[in-house]
């Protein structure tokens, strides 16, 4: 194996992660016998093999990783290579070896880590377990449960329909659906036309229809991109399309002025191009603005048509795919409203494939695929999200189980101890929801075959009166053959290749069927991306190679529309259809199919396997054994008396996956949720008060006590620690409660006339200071510099000011008053990194004592961030762990900063910053226990704080809109080169963004360096609203401030 010197690196790499497993043989160090009866005696042993002279790599993957990790495929994989004559050859698939075991050990050391992590949540559920919590609940039926593993629920008859419609009429549901990639249109949708244009383009524009139709249900929008690029249809740049209803019996709607299914469009990104989906990433926080501003207008418009002058706000927020995901999660977050979740493909299981071909590094990987800032989004919706909706339980149980943020073992404990009413020590986790896609059957009429004669063949294919049958059958030398059907674009991943070769390589197949590739829709290749392009230059010439001229079909166009016309001419030739991918999360068209009458091969990994338990109409196959392929699909087309009854089958049950029954299932679930919304939409809307009123009395009413208390008893709490501390925490709970009954009653009807808020409210510009970078004195500076190049705008009370910044309001007040710089100049205060939003207040009434500070804390806001806030199991849990981590590093690293902690930040100082642990390392930490939070270093890092998984300071000023009105286009916010770790939100959004530039900024601690993901993969630094500037001198800032027309000449 000369040459092969290079893989040592992995080895040692796997050995290290402890990936070594099994025995090793005596001939694996030159004839001294080792025996791996313990993991103390494999550690020993591995550390030998290091250490050795003659150390064989062959020897070591057939004797240590492969017997360790059990994996014959790999076994077989290696039997191949050894006898491989061409060097290049070996070394390259010994190189694709080398990355498969590697993964293989990394994900043996994962499980390690997590068990570890696990053990804090084990300490806290330390009773006994219940029957409940083993997950053995009799009381409750779990898709999850050995006795509902044959069937899913339905609606089996008419008469349920109608109880359910009778039951929800009345109801006036706004739900919305967020799909922000791809092309999407209620009509002729450009199904294949590209990687972002498939299936889920379908199923949401499917789904939002049918919801749309749902009695209970007033008004559903599906949020998409608005497209107005040269290279795709003009209806992609319409701002609204109404979809036509569905007509059927069982959907019976009262329609209203609003009523119906939409699909909004939403303009964000460049205005003139067609972008992949790992390329929005960067322009993400501006959907999330557009939304925003939509879903609260619509709110309003639908409270005066059905709400009583209350706005109607969504019940439900439902994102698809990670890029939807996260902007679901952050504007769930800024509305209040319960989020609801569908992956369709997960970035941690697409990882794993990709990672097991060997064929790309991590680094390629995420080059290509932004993967890392794709699996963490996910992550973010198993934090927010409260239902997550799968198609198969195979996703629930392989899929999502990859993840840091879901255990279904915890999952069942929690929900066992949620419905005993046993405290859950601040730990959350989503409800995981299998319901499969529906389908509309009413316009299908499968075409009557002859099973015993072939009459009904020939006049099928002799025949072909439809346009897309013609393009089809003038590919084949016999058109009377059965069609073996595949629908599906040319996507490595779709296994198409595999397919012609098992098809070229079977000979009885080849002369007994004709086969049919729709890929989708192409003009010329080379103009293709070229992951499609290569494929279907593969396949054109596997097609030469076994000489499959007259029987393979490969259209260059069809239309959505054609589709059922080609599965009745598969199925009108006795055909099968077959989806071999290398794993489907469900696999839709499995389920058309069988609605046409055609019987499926199809992969045994994910959704058809949940199909097939359902249909029984076809054969479950290895989507890598191309003999099991073939074998399948001569199976079904030479035994006529199969093919019948898989079509049979297939028939008989297909009712199970109609929309009605999806809709159902679904708002059954959606309806277990708890409302949540703004909590002071029971008011007078703020942004309708006149500008004469003020909110500032009532503002006084509800100003936190809380933290009033906090800081007048600061010197009684230095004086004495541990009983004092408990008296002062149920002062500041007491204090809390008596005042979060009366906040909304009387922040809007006890309003007097010289408050500020008026002004808040009717500024034309708000100017928001964030810069984390310099020092004090440059900081002060910054600010002075702000309000003297906005002169003018503040005589005129056209622009306002908010400080936001990781520091407590404590540390604000030292600091201003420091500079000479009053608090009542600015309008808010975002502190504690966006988990505490403060208001001036220059009355001296609202004091208790000298001692206070002349803040104002908004408890509306806490309402809005407190979502599955862990609270004080949140608390014991992260000084647990700073300890431990303390311990290892034999200082203390991480302090409990009780002073400027708070209600919802945690926080702690950081004493050595070079053995602090990352951010993601904490989070995943924290989500590995189901502890659900927000993780944020200062930029120097000597401070970390950690506040709800859904606050930020970016959501604070969301917050300022939703609340007060204050437009987030007319947000200019000022920040320096680099930041704390939420630096990038601030980058992005529909507000403006000045970048001071310069050597005044200092470089970030090397704490933000263990980034997921670059910087680069989610902000873009060409959006046209944002400014550099040398320097902060008032000249410069002026300048920047009147190319924004913030101020004027």
């Amino acid at each position: 194996m000369a040459g092969n010197d290079w893989i040592n690196s992995y080895l040692e790499a796997i050995l290290d992660a402890g990936g070594a497993a099994g025995e090793i043989s005596a001939a694996a160090g030159g004839g001294s016998g080792v025996e791996g009866a313990s993991g103390e005696k494999r550690d020993k042993s591995s550390l030998m093999l290091r250490e050795r002279g003659r150390f064989s790599p062959a020897r070591y993957f057939v004797e240590e990783v492969i017997s360790g990790f059990d994996e014959t495929d790999l076994y077989k994989t290696w039997v191949r290579t050894s006898a491989m004559r061409s060097p290049q050859e070996r070394n390259t698939r010994l190189e694709n070896m080398s990355w498969r075991i590697w993964n293989l050990a990394r994900k043996k050391k994962q499980r390690r880590e997590r068990e570890k992590a696990r053990q804090y949540a084990a300490a806290d559920f330390s009773e006994d377990l219940s029957e409940g919590e083993k997950g053995e609940n009799s009381n409750e039926p779990s898709i999850h449960d050995e006795r509902t593993r044959t069937r899913m629920p339905r609606i089996g008859s008419t008469d349920a329909i109608e109880a359910w419609t009778s039951q929800h009429k009345d109801k006036k549901l706004y739900i919305v659906l967020i799909s922000i990639h791809g092309l999407i249109r209620g009509e002729n949708m450009e199904l294949g036309r590209d990687s972002d244009t498939g299936g889920q383009v379908k199923y949401v524009v499917e789904l939002a229809r049918a919801l749309g139709s749902t009695p209970g249900v007033y008004r559903v929008d599906l949020l998409t991109r608005q497209i107005s690029a040269p290279d795709v249809d003009w209806s992609y740049g319409e701002p609204t399309e109404m979809l036509s209803p569905i007509c059927s019996e069982n959907f019976v709607h009262e329609m209203g002025e609003s009523s119906g299914a939409y699909i909004v469009r939403i303009p964000f990104g460049p205005r003139d191009k067609y972008i992949p989906k790992e390329h929005l990433w960067p322009y993400i926080q501006e959907f999330i603005d557009g939304a925003l501003v939509h879903i609260v207008q619509m709110s309003k418009v639908l409270g005066e048509q059905v709400g009583s002058g209350q706005p109607v706000w969504p019940v439900v927020i439902h994102g698809h795919y990670a890029d939807a995901g996260d902007s679901t999660a952050l504007l769930s977050g800024a509305l209040n409203v319960p989020m609801v979740f569908t992956g369709h493909s997960l970035g941690r299981d697409k990882l794993e494939q990709i990672l097991k071909q060997g064929r790309q590094t991590r680094d390629e990987i995420n080059a290509t695929y932004k993967i890392m800032r794709r699996i963490e989004a996910e992550e973010l919706c198993l934090d927010a999200s409260e239902i997550i909706i799968t198609s198969t339980r195979q996703e629930i149980e392989q899929q999502w189980g990859l993840y840091d943020g879901f255990d279904l073992t915890m999952a069942r404990k929690l929900r066992a101890r949620i419905k005993r009413g046993v405290s859950c020590f601040g730990r959350y986790m989503p409800r995981m929801i299998a319901i499969p896609p529906g389908m509309e059957f009413s316009h299908i009429a499968p075409h009557d075959v002859d099973l015993d004669g072939e009459e009904g063949n020939e006049d099928g294919s002799a025949s072909p009166d439809l346009p897309i049958w013609a393009d089809i059958m003038r590919f084949f030398s016999n058109p009377r053959k059965p069609m073996i059907l595949a629908l599906a674009r040319p996507d490595p991943k779709k296994n198409i290749t595999t397919l012609i070769k098992a098809f070229g390589e079977h000979r009885e197949l080849r002369n007994l069927a004709n086969l049919t590739l729709i890929m989708g829709n192409r003009d010329v290749i080379d103009e293709m991306s070229s992951t499609n392009a290569a494929v279907l230059t593969s396949v054109l010439k596997l097609i030469d190679k076994y000489d499959l001229y007259g029987q393979v079909a490969y259209p260059k166009h069809h239309k959505q529309s054609e589709v059922p016309d080609i599965y009745r001419l598969a199925a009108r030739t006795k055909g099968v259809f077959i989806n071999c991918a290398f794993i489907e999360p469900f696999g839709l068209t499995l389920i058309e199919a069988a609605a046409y009458g055609l019987p499926m091969v199809a992969t045994q990994n994910g959704g058809p396997v949940d199909i097939h338990r359902v249909l029984d109409n076809g054969i479950l196959v290895d989507p890598h054994n191309q003999n099991e392929i073939a074998e399948a699909l001569y199976k079904l087309v030479s035994d006529k008396h199969l093919w019948a009854q898989c079509r049979q089958n297939g028939l008989k049950n297909i009712h199970q996956f109609s929309w009605p029954e999806h809709c159902k299932n679904y708002l059954s679930r959606v309806g277990t949720l708890k409302p949540r919304h703004p909590r002071w939409q029971k008011n007078n809307d703020a942004t309708e008060i006149s500008e004469a009123d003020s909110p500032e009395d009532s503002l006084r009413d509800v100003h936190d006590i809380s933290l009033n208390l906090k800081l007048s008893l600061d010197s009684e709490k230095s004086g004495s620690k541990e009983g004092n501390s408990n008296i002062v925490r149920r002062h500041l709970e007491d204090a809390v409660q008596k005042l979060s009954g009366g906040v909304n009653a009387s922040s809007v009807e006890g309003l007097s006339e010289n408050g500020r808020w008026p002004s808040l409210r009717g500024r034309k510009h708000i100017i928001v200071i964030a810069v984390d970078s310099v020092q004090d004195a440059d900081f002060l500076q910054v600010v002075k510099n702000i309000f003297e190049a906005s002169s003018n705008g503040r005589l005129s009370c056209s622009v306002g000011f908010v400080l936001s910044t990781s520091k407590s309001i404590s540390e604000i007040h030292a600091l201003l008053i420091s500079g000479g710089i009053e608090t009542s100049d600015f309008d808010a205060f975002i502190c504690n990194s966006g988990s505490d939003l403060c208001y001036p207040s220059s009355s001296p009434e609202d004091m208790l004592s000298p001692a206070e500070l002349p803040f104002m804390v908004d408890l509306d806001y806490h309402s809005q961030i407190e979502y599955r806030w862990g609270g004080e199991g949140l608390r014991k849990t992260l000084i647990r762990w700073a300890a431990e981590k303390n311990n290892e590093s034999g200082q203390n690293v991480f302090v409990e900063d009780e002073e400027c902690s708070s209600t919802y930040c945690i926080s702690f100082k950081v004493t050595n910053t070079e053995a602090a642990s990352p951010v993601k390392e904490i989070r995943r930490t924290m989500r590995i226990q189901a502890l659900r939070c927000h993780v944020l270093y200062s930029h120097d890092g000597s401070k970390l704080n950690v506040i709800p998984v859904l606050a930020s300071r970016l959501q604070a000023l969301r917050y300022l809109y939703i609340r007060w009105g204050v437009e987030l286009s007319n947000m200019t916010v000022v920040v320096g080169e680099s930041g704390d770790t939420d630096y990038d939100g601030l980058l992005g959004g529909v507000h403006k963004t000045i970048i001071l530039k310069g050597s005044f900024n200092a470089i970030p601690n090397q704490v933000h360096t263990a980034r997921s993901y670059s910087l680069q993969d989610v902000v873009s630094f060409e959006k046209p609203g944002l400014a550099s500037v040398e320097g902060y001198g008032p000249d410069n800032l002026k300048s920047a401030l009147l190319q924004f027309g913030i101020l004027k000449d």
